[in-house]
């Protein structure tokens, strides 16, 4: 079991340093307070808004999403191996 747990250890670390890397990369995403207000950038139908999830942006959240779910396996892997 222990080689086990050593892999296991591996690839949480690995992924922690990941989204480290991953979430320094990505952009600020605060309206300030006009969010608040409805004020400025509404998000409607936008064209920007249409094409976000194929950019460079779209696909840093993408694996952020993807990397921090394997994080959380590997804590609960780790944890039920201890």
């Amino acid at each position: 079991m222990s080689v086990l747990k050593v892999i296991f250890t591996v690839i949480y670390l690995i992924a922690a340093v990941a989204i480290i890397g991953i979430v320094l990369m990505q952009e600020g995403k605060s309206a300030g307070l006009g969010s608040l207000t409805g004020s400025g950038d509404s998000g409607g139908d936008s064209y920007w808004n249409k094409i976000q999830s194929r950019s460079l942006e779209g696909k840093l959240e993408q694996w952020t999403k993807i990397v921090a779910g394997l994080f959380i396996l590997m804590a609960l892997l780790l944890m039920l191996i201890s």
